[in-house]
């Protein structure tokens, strides 16, 4: 009996003896979970524990010799910054993904982002090195973006290549909870040095949190280096059809689908922004909450996001990825205004419903399908680069939307620019979802040969060094 071509190869293809003879052996998808879930929230955990500095003590300690408003601007756009090098992460990893391993890829973005991270935390101040210490930070943050830009689609392919194809939905879902379960972390460490006196904090106790990320680097690549690489990754290896550049691959087979997942997260991406780093220094900054309010809404925020992502991923799997996100991005375009008229009421209380509302829209309706429904979109010998382009991209946008949406409060002195920001976003998210294709049922093999016209051209052949 023939096997099965691997599931990139046109129907009708015939593997190679190496594919037929290789059915890789199934792992437990709880340790497959451990490993993509622990690094993703390590890494998540590194990249948000900057947005809450930057928001709260980044102006003082890198930018102290301007209005405290622009100060936090220019915290803000060093923030953006991790943002410009996420693409390129993406087609660094994403190549070394598909040509090498999902795993070898992931161990590496660990190492680099956490190396950073830790260096945020030695890095000299203001008063001791002057323009050089907020030149320094850029540059450490552009590493952080750099190994994130890999991580992400990593963390999904590792995932839902090893999960079964009928819970491809609930187990892709679980390393979306690694941005919750982070950025808690990272607000919970942060959190118990800021209670210390102010001058203590800002001497000593912010650094803190950026140290202790070296202990849980060393825990997340040892957890993360006793998985299996993903069947799917196996079989193309075994059948010696990688593609030499994986990424002109993609684009050439796949542009339409590409473009549209780059529309897609746009609005997941960019509201993640508003409603946490951006939302933290508005509240605190101009509308006078204290930071201990500003971070409580935040954390209930992220709290409804990890219960309830599983939950809308095990979902998709019985009504399927689209209608999920549709209605994730129409929630987010409708909810813009009444977010802002709660958040601008000065009650606390209206305040905290904004931000747990706010996650019904962006975390939950769209970040729970988001790795099983783009990584069902693309064939897997050119799905880590084709996945990493199209989210990373966006969140190149989507990085700078916090120092804009704080412009646009200095400029108009009032919220609903920022409002129609968050609308115009959902909008390209819901247009862009409405002219993918549902994935839930079809096998990737199928929708390849539809999608692209038929038949492709066979790939080189990979050499033995390879």
């Amino acid at each position: 009996m023939t096997a099965a071509p691997p599931p990139d190869e046109p129907p009708g293809s015939t593997p190679s003896a190496a594919a037929a003879a290789s059915e890789p052996a199934p792992q437990p998808m709880r340790r497959v979970v451990a490993a993509s879930l622990s690094g993703a929230a390590l890494e998540w955990y590194d990249f948000n524990l900057y947005g809450i500095s930057a928001a709260l003590v980044f102006n003082k300690i890198f930018f102290p010799d301007v209005d405290p408003v622009i100060g936090t601007m220019a915290a803000l756009a060093t923030f953006g910054a991790g943002f410009v090098l996420r693409p390129l992460g993406a087609l660094l990893f994403g190549h070394l993904g598909d040509r090498v391993g999902r795993k070898k890829s992931l161990v590496a973005t660990m190492l680099i982002i956490g190396g950073a991270t830790f260096l945020i935390g030695l890095l000299p101040d203001y008063r001791h090195i002057g323009i050089w210490a907020p030149v320094l930070l850029v540059v450490l943050r552009l590493g952080q973006g750099l190994g994130l830009g890999g991580e992400w689609a990593g963390a999904s392919l590792l995932t839902v290549e090893h999960a079964p194809r009928h819970r491809r939905g609930f187990w892709g879902s679980l390393p979306q909870t690694g941005g919750p379960i982070g950025y808690l972390i990272a607000v919970g460490i942060t959190s118990l040095f800021a209670a210390l006196p102010e001058k203590e904090f800002l001497a000593w106790g912010w650094r803190v949190p950026f140290l202790l990320s070296a202990v849980l680097l060393v825990v997340g690549v040892l957890v993360r280096r006793t998985i299996r690489e993903t069947p799917d990754f196996q079989k193309v290896r075994a059948s010696g059809t990688r593609e030499r550049m994986p990424l002109v691959a993609a684009l050439r087979k796949y542009p339409r689908t590409v473009a549209l997942a780059f529309g897609a997260r746009i609005g997941e991406a960019s509201s993640s922004q508003v409603y946490q780093p951006f939302i933290i220094a508005y509240a605190t900054t101009t509308m006078g909450y204290g930071k201990s309010v500003a971070l409580t809404g935040v954390v209930l925020y992220n709290v409804l996001g990890l219960s309830l992502i599983p939950v809308a991923g095990a979902l998709s799997d019985r009504i399927g990825r689209k209608p999920l996100y549709v209605a994730g991005a129409l929630f987010v375009a409708l909810s813009a205004f009444p977010y802002f008229w709660l958040v601008d009421s000065h009650s606390t209380a209206l305040a905290w419903t904004a931000m747990c509302l706010a996650a019904l829209g962006g975390a939950i309706g769209m970040s729970s399908v988001q790795s099983a429904y783009f990584t069902e979109l693309f064939g897997p010998r050119v799905r880590y680069s084709a996945l990493g382009i199209a989210t990373q991209g966006s969140a190149l946008v989507a990085g700078f939307v916090p120092a804009v949406a704080t412009s646009l409060i200095v400029v108009f002195d009032s919220s609903w620019p920022v409002a129609v920001l968050l609308v115009v976003v959902a909008l390209v998210s819901l247009v862009s979802t409405l002219l993918l294709a549902e994935t839930r049922d079809e096998d990737v093999s199928e929708l390849e040969a539809r999608r692209s016209g038929g038949p492709q051209p066979s790939p080189r052949k990979a050499t033995s060094h390879e």
